[in-house]
């Protein structure tokens, strides 16, 4: 039996170095892709230098039969500095206010009132992040695209490449996988797995367009949201500050009105400018 051992050993070493040299290719070239995606959105020492970023979109969604959902407008704040998220939204049965720190891995959450006469009303009860919730949450903070664009200075992020023009990132288990455009190497889309729903992952892809600089960055104006391959939200950026100087504690503190830190409608309507 020992020579069968001995080539069973031998087989798996071999096929070993073959996986480590090929692991090892996949990451050079994810690297290469990377510092193109960098170079493309303005340099990665422009991409460090923001310290803080905050975003207003305004969104169409609609349900997975198609159905409108109405619109809502959503307000992101994030800070490399401590390592915060502060999400505000205004929608249909969709208002929400969350907050998470990723060096304690703990935050809060006011969810929408679902059932409420006000549909542009949270539920008013501040709870902490747990479960799927709390999964949302730190999914968000290490998949935020300028921990990604950082990845290769960003303890914990890997960067390879699974095929051409491919640039996968990884961190705490989540893979996105960017695919750049061959002429400007800005990307066209990223494809992951969405927790919107914490209970029910469903594959997700983000498709770029109308990129825009901000203090020497670009960011994209416009993206389309699909889930399962099903059209799911058009996104339109209306506003975007860098180093605004957002401050932790602020972002932190609940809302004494319990409502979204953003402007909301005149009339709860499903469609409001």
């Amino acid at each position: 039996m020992r020579p069968i051992i001995i080539c069973a050993v031998v087989s798996l070493q071999v096929a070993g170095i073959t996986a480590l040299a090929s692991e090892a290719q996949r990451s050079d070239e994810g690297a290469k892709l990377l510092g193109r995606l960098q170079n493309a959105l303005g340099g990665a020492k422009q991409i460090a230098a923001i310290r803080d970023f905050e975003e207003v979109i305004s969104a169409e969604a609609w349900d997975s039969k198609g159905e409108s959902l109405g619109r809502v407008r959503k307000r992101t704040r994030w800070m490399r500095s401590p390592n915060v998220v502060r999400l505000d939204q205004l929608g249909y049965r969709g208002t929400y206010v969350l907050f998470f720190d990723g060096a304690t891995g703990a935050g809060w959450e006011i969810p929408p009132d679902v059932a409420g006469t006000d549909p542009f009303r949270t539920d008013g009860k501040p709870v902490p992040l747990k479960d799927g919730e709390l999964t949302f949450a730190k999914g968000y903070l290490s998949g935020f695209v300028l921990n990604q664009w950082l990845a290769d200075r960003t303890p914990g992020y890997t960067v390879s490449s699974p095929r051409a023009n491919v640039l996968r990132i990884a961190h705490d288990g989540d893979v996105t996988d960017f695919t750049l455009d061959p002429a400007t190497g800005l990307p066209l889309k990223s494809a992951g797995v969405s927790l919107a729903a914490p209970d029910r992952p469903v594959p997700a892809e983000i498709r770029y367009s109308g990129w825009k600089p901000f203090s020497d960055v670009r960011f994209p104006s416009r993206r389309v949201n699909y889930h399962s391959g099903v059209k799911r939200g058009e996104v339109v950026t209306e506003t975007i500050h860098i180093n605004g100087g957002l401050n932790a504690g602020v972002l932190g503190t609940k809302p004494t009105d319990f409502a979204p830190d953003i402007p909301r409608p005149a009339t709860a309507s499903r469609r409001f400018p």
